[in-house]
C-alpha cells in the first residue's frame, strides 16, 4: 500500500503542472527562467572573454614591438660606444706627447680667443 502512495505520489508530481486547457506556472516554468538567465550570463562571459583574448593579443603585440625597438636601440647604443672609444683613444695619443700636448693647448687657445672677440663685438 505505501507503494502505491508513493506511486501516486510521483504520478501527482508529474502531471502537477497540467491543468484543463493548458499549463499552469509551476517549478519547471521558474527553472527555464533560471536556465534561460544562466545562458545570458555566458553569453555575456563569453563576450568578455573574447574581449579580454583580443586585448592579451594587442599587448602581445606591443610588447613584441618595444622588444624590437630596445634591441634596435641596444645595438645603437653599442655601435656610438665603439664610435667613443675610438674617439677618446685618439685624444689619449694626442696627448701623450708633450708637443702634442702643447699643440693642443695652443690651438685651445685660438679658439677661446676667438670666442672671446666674438663675444665682445657682437
Amino acid at each position: 500500500m505505501n507503494s502505491r502512495r508513493d506511486h501516486r505520489s510521483n504520478r501527482a508530481a508529474l502531471f502537477d503542472g497540467i491543468e484543463e486547457g493548458g499549463i499552469r506556472a509551476s517549478a519547471y516554468s521558474s527553472h527555464e527562467i533560471h536556465e534561460h538567465d544562466n545562458d545570458l550570463a555566458i553569453e555575456g562571459l563569453q563576450d568578455r572573454v573574447n574581449i579580454l583574448k583580443r586585448l592579451t593579443g594587442d599587448i602581445h603585440e606591443e610588447v613584441e614591438s618595444h622588444s624590437r625597438m630596445l634591441d634596435r636601440m641596444g645595438n645603437d647604443m653599442d655601435s656610438s660606444r665603439g664610435i667613443l672609444s675610438g674617439t677618446m683613444d685618439r685624444f689619449k695619443m694626442v696627448f701623450e706627447t708633450k708637443s702634442n700636448r702643447r699643440m693642443a693647448t695652443l690651438v685651445a687657445s685660438f679658439v677661446a680667443l676667438f670666442l672671446l672677440i666674438y663675444y665682445l663685438t657682437k
